[in-house]
């Protein structure tokens, strides 16, 4: 994958944000919470929170390290963004997002959905009334 197809697809998520930290890196957050982050200088690199399972998994794999001072939450690191296919590292990445969600409190989770459903009212078209045909 390339850095802005992730972009892209990190911030697809429902309420999903980015903020740059620690000098060049892209944080994608959710309520404040972090779900995936991303190097910006090369090589660049993604590392997002994982199962207990899969974390064990991945880290088997050549270019996947356990994420530096993350790794004892179940955090990896692909040491390149090509250490796995298109489709792996997005559903991954969806993982770690709703892993992340799940840990937030019922208040925000609550907080968040009630704009979901609010920005879909605002989205929706509004229906027309057909014409009543005269007789």
């Amino acid at each position: 994958m390339h850095l802005d197809s992730i972009r892209n697809y990190c911030l697809s998520l429902p309420h999903a944000t980015e903020d740059i930290q620690w000098g060049n890196d892209l944080l994608f957050r959710i309520s404040g919470k972090i779900f995936a982050g991303m190097s910006l200088d090369p090589p660049h690199s993604i590392s997002f929170k994982c199962t207990p399972e899969k974390f064990d998994e991945l880290i088997e794999f050549e270019g996947i390290i356990p994420a530096p001072y993350m790794a004892r939450n179940k955090w990896v690191m692909l040491e390149h963004l090509d250490a796995l296919n298109d489709a792996e590292i997005k559903r991954l990445i969806q993982n770690s997002y709703e892993m992340i969600f799940s840990k937030l409190t019922k208040k925000a989770q609550a907080e968040l959905a009630e704009q979901r459903k609010s920005v879909a009212a605002r989205k929706r078209p509004r229906r027309r009334p057909e014409k009543l045909k005269r007789s």
